[in-house]
């Protein structure tokens, strides 16, 4: 007879890195990686407890040597009953004060993923639980039209992507983010969308048509060109050349298109930030932006399990330039430079971004959506106008 133990611990005061083998942590016990072959297709190293959990509950070999016996991480997707759907926010650095997450968690697997932390909210974890838990919101259409219709709603720009990607694998099934876009061609509202996936070309029909009256724009978000890289840092996300290529088929349908390269990871895709820009405009892109790479909360120690296991080589230099873009530390939140850092590494960075994009022609005229077409969908039970 076989089997593997689950072994509880009082969680500690603050989170707990889970740092692989051979990793220096303050909490040893913690420190258990997933099993390859449980995780295969999987960005995240490990799934320690999230922080606001009173235990840590980590898996373990009790001597039967079975841990191979247990399954490999399967995604599932369970229902968001949240009453309301655009999310407000009032932070100085970012250019919308509300945004729509159609889906909570994300599939895509991105290491680096800001949102990560999010997930200890739900109780779960915001490494592997985060990839393959996953909550959808089917009511989030209805929700929409329902808030627009909000007698006093004043229509502005409503971002979609920003935390978790509207169009990961599960959207092709679902269906919610088309549903949301119907609503807001419906109703005349502008959006501006973020993703990492191909599946978004599947809506062009949609987008075309609210490009034509200034309502949408599309963000690419293009990390590296290296197939390698990409496939270990964004597993499940669409390739690089596809997202080139999906730049294109929007710039093609006269979609104003935007190519992110986000996040810039010192020593890591840096490097590529000039044939990143030459690759998109070349695709049809006429905008561009970056994000130097964050680390709050837990994805501090995923990203370091993952830099660990997959370039260990360059895991000193790596969190040394990020330190020197950080005030010393592995992230600063502060407004105003918690996207693009301080320090000389982060200005020769954002210098030649800013050469790239001169000598590319991007970012000579900034698209802006329109309020102008919004037309307030009616309630239920609201009598309509006779005139």
């Amino acid at each position: 007879m076989s089997r593997a133990s689950s072994h509880a611990l009082k969680h500690p005061p603050v989170t707990a890195p889970s740092t692989p083998a051979g990793a220096p942590s303050a909490f040893p016990e913690l420190a258990v990686a997933i099993e390859r072959e449980r995780r295969r297709g999987r960005g995240a190293q490990s799934n320690a407890s999230g922080r606001y959990e009173a235990e840590a509950r980590v898996t373990f070999d009790d001597g039967w040597q079975s841990l191979e016996d247990l399954p490999p991480f399967k995604t599932t997707v369970s229902l968001d009953t949240s009453r309301k759907v655009i999310a407000r926010n009032d932070s100085p650095d970012i250019g919308f004060d509300r945004s729509i997450n159609p889906y909570r968690g994300c599939e895509h697997g991105c290491v680096y993923c800001f949102a990560r932390p999010t997930h200890a909210y739900l109780g779960l974890s915001p490494g592997l639980d985060f990839e393959s838990k996953l909550l959808a919101k089917p009511d989030a259409p209805a929700l929409l039209e329902k808030e627009l219709a909000t007698p006093g709603y004043e229509p502005r720009m409503i971002a979609i992507g920003t935390n978790t990607d509207p169009y990961q694998p599960i959207e092709r099934e679902h269906k919610i983010m088309r549903g949301i876009l119907e609503v807001l061609e419906r109703a005349g509202h502008p959006v501006g969308i973020v993703t990492k996936s191909g599946l978004v070309a599947r809506d062009i029909d949609i987008l075309q048509r609210m490009a034509k009256r200034n309502l949408v724009k599309v963000a690419l978000s293009v990390t590296t060109l290296d197939a390698k890289l990409a496939r270990t840092m964004e597993p499940r996300a669409s390739t690089p050349p596809k997202r080139l290529e999906t730049i294109k088929r929007l710039s093609d349908a006269g979609i104003p298109t935007t190519v992110m390269v986000a996040p810039v990871i010192p020593a890591l895709n840096d490097s590529e930030i000039e044939r990143i820009l030459d690759a998109a405009a070349h695709a049809g892109a006429k905008e561009a932006s970056y994000v130097l790479l964050r680390l709050p909360l837990e994805v501090r120690d995923l990203f370091r399990e993952w830099l660990l296991a997959n370039y260990p080589d360059r895991y000193r230099h790596v969190f040394t330039l990020i330190r020197d873009m950080r005030g010393g530390r592995d992230y600063d939140s502060q407004w105003g430079t918690r996207m693009k850092g301080t320090g000389p590494m982060a200005w020769m960075i954002g210098r030649r971004f800013e050469i790239a994009c001169e000598k590319l022609g991007l970012n000579k005229r900034r698209s802006k959506l329109t309020t102008d077409h919004f037309v307030r969908p009616k309630q239920s039970g609201e009598q309509l106008s006779l005139f």
